[in-house]
């Protein structure tokens, strides 16, 4: 209670100073009440002694310290604006007397958002003559919060339209213990959160979302919430890995680490922890995992970093083992303290804490975005009322970008933190994405097949991602809008698959299936090329091209006994001699490719087959177009 033994020391110390106020002459009742409610304030006992330091004023309208424990006591339990008007109360008395309570004053004033009054204030205070360095460091630095707010709202004069207003996830999801580290699935289908129990132990949550709210919130099944000493949690956004912080019995390295569970049909999976590479015996929490599952963030407070606690990555690597922990560096970590990444689905938006970059006070929430490069960007404060004087907690953003979910411990809280949604500010909203889920399967068993999908954005060529299906052969991968991509799949003993998928023209913020088939290598095998599409009457190959023949290059490279013919089709337009020289051609400059390729030329040979072999009706332009294809077939194995 800082807060109550500083009024207190500031009675004392103003005494000599005043012109109004004379404590002396207090009314003797009124006096003794207040003894008794500053004992109670003292012991934590708040709301208790409200009531008390009421009847002091209803017995002496002049007991100006009355008023000004009043005003302490609702700052307390943020309640700003009750706590302001106290301690204008106060400053109607005795100008004098309340110079030192401008301090704060100022602090409570902030609370509501009235920054540049809270910066008269503090500088009223730092007027004071006789502060000691203690006084003068606090005021320079709520000095400087405010100086921050003030230059934030003139930097965005459209904050001001935006209505914060926060709505408590009700009695379903909270509870009279705290609530708090919220994580969803990319289908906003499910919410897990971290609650607090008796004696020190926490325990992991479920919340099922519906479009009628949220299900009764249940303790999640498996071998997950056996240990007590557990914290952060997160859901990896296809909703089958769960991470962790905790401090396992017999499996850690000293403090917190963190540990990954798997869903299986009995629930989640024992606890692993994840190893050296990530995980020291200094403290790591808060992890958070990209969508594709390949890049891991988290905090750690070990030592080499930047400041007190730092946001540390991990990627994983093709043996599916995560790679050394590398600090994200200066351009995000602070002298102070970096904590509760949150990677959105869009995977190049992360939200953080920070109570080293400039803010409002205490730890305030950031965002970072990566750019084209892939580097990311200067950390921007997410802004009042957002962020606030007080230390503000994780945040998890839904899918679409348009919720987000934090803890706190607002006025309406059934008990401790609870966990709260809001709307986003569109300009710190996550970058709009599409979904796309699906399995991987033997063509002719109908197998699950666990294998890599890879991403080649068709705009430059470039490959954008590769995603690891799970042992069931299932993917999820989340994918920027407004650009068209090409899936391929590559396993050992099949045929490579190849789709484009035009996803430019698809809408945001939806979720696609897409099972995917491979056909194994065997003869007489054949697999149309998807993204070799001539332009009209030339055999000229395209630059999407490149993408689906180097992985025919890669098969014809892991199975060197292999051959195959390059077949070229057309549709039934124009001459059929012309349609068979064309489609000929267009075989035979594959073949010559593959040759530069150092794919021996006596594995290979090639055909026009004309409009022989349509496979759609040439009678509209889409099965046209189906019939303008190029394919190989295995013909030696």
């Amino acid at each position: 209670m800082k807060i109550f033994f500083s009024i207190l020391l500031f009675s004392l110390c103003i005494k000599g100073y005043s012109q109004v106020y004379q404590p002396e002459k207090v009314n003797a009742k009124a006096v003794t009440m207040y003894e008794t409610a500053l004992g109670m304030l003292k012991n934590d006992e708040i709301t208790e002694a409200i009531p008390l330091l009421n009847q002091c004023i209803k017995t002496d309208s002049n007991f100006v310290d009355a008023y000004l424990s009043l005003a302490g006591a609702y700052g307390q339990l943020k309640k700003y604006a009750q706590s302001v008007a106290y301690y204008e109360k106060a400053r109607s008395k005795d100008t004098v007397y309340f110079v030192l309570y401008n301090l704060p004053y100022s602090i409570n004033l902030a609370g509501l958002g009235k920054f540049e009054d809270a910066l008269q204030a503090v500088q009223s205070f730092l007027t004071y003559p006789k502060l000691n360095e203690r006084s003068i460091k606090s005021a320079d630095y709520r000095k400087k919060c405010y100086e921050f707010a003030i230059a934030y709202a003139l930097k965005h004069p459209n904050g001001s339209a935006y209505t914060f207003s926060p709505i408590n996830l009700g009695d379903s999801v909270n509870s009279p213990q705290s609530e708090y580290f919220p994580s969803v699935t990319v289908t906003d289908s499910l919410l897990v959160f971290t609650r607090h129990g008796e004696h020190g132990r926490e325990d992991f949550m479920q919340s099922t979302i519906t479009k009628n709210g949220f299900s009764a919130a249940k303790i999640i099944d498996g071998d997950i919430n056996i240990e007590p000493k557990k914290g952060a949690i997160t859901v990896s956004q296809d909703g089958e890995w769960m991470l962790f912080a905790g401090q396992l019995m017999d499996q850690g390295y000293k403090s917190f680490d963190i540990y990954i569970s798997y869903y299986t049909p009995k629930g989640w999976s024992e606890p692993e922890n994840l190893g050296p590479n990530i995980n020291t015996e200094f403290w790591e929490s808060a992890p958070s995992i990209s969508p594709d599952k390949n890049a891991l963030y988290f905090t750690s407070n070990r030592p080499g970093g930047m400041g007190g606690a730092d946001l540390y990555v991990s990627y994983r690597q093709a043996n599916g083992k995560w790679g050394p922990a590398q600090n994200m560096g200066p351009g995000i970590n602070t002298a102070g303290d970096e904590q509760a990444p949150f990677i959105h689905a869009d995977n190049q938006t992360l939200y953080f804490t920070s109570n080293g970059l400039p803010g409002y006070g205490g730890s305030d929430l950031f965002v970072i975005r990566k750019n084209s490069k892939g580097e990311w960007g200067t950390p921007e404060n997410l802004g009042y009322p957002i962020n606030t004087i007080e230390n503000e907690g994780s945040l998890a953003v839904s899918a679409d970008g348009l919720t987000a979910y934090y803890a706190s411990d607002r006025s309406d809280s059934r008990g401790g933190l609870d966990i709260y949604q809001f709307q986003m500010r569109p300009d710190i909203r996550p970058f709009r994405t599409l979904y796309v889920k699906g399995k991987v399967m033997d063509k002719k068993t109908g197998k699950r097949l666990p294998s890599y999908v890879e991403l080649t954005d068709n705009s430059n060529n470039e490959k954008l991602m590769k995603v690891q299906t799970d042992e069931l052969g299932e993917y999820f991968i989340t994918l920027p809008t407004a650009n068209d991509y090409t899936f391929t799949v590559n396993r050992k003993g099949y045929l490579f698959y190849s789709e484009l998928m035009e996803l430019s023209k698809k809408s945001a913020d939806s979720t696609y299936q897409k099972d995917i088939y491979l056909q194994p290598v065997e003869l007489n095998a054949s697999v149309t090329f998807q993204n070799i599409q001539f332009a009209n009457n030339s055999y000229e190959l395209p630059s999407a091209a490149f993408i689906e023949l180097e992985k025919l290059v890669q098969v014809l490279t892991e199975n060197p006994s292999l051959s195959v013919e390059i077949g070229g089709h057309t549709d039934n337009i124009g001459k059929a001699e012309d349609n068979g020289k064309l489609s000929t051609n267009r075989a035979k400059a594959i073949v010559d490719y593959l040759i530069s390729r150092n794919i021996d030329s006596k594995r290979l040979s090639y055909k026009g087959f004309g409009a022989t072999q349509p496979i759609a009706e040439n009678s509209t332009e889409k099965g046209r177009a189906q019939n303008r294809r190029t394919t190989f077939t295995i013909t030696g194995l």
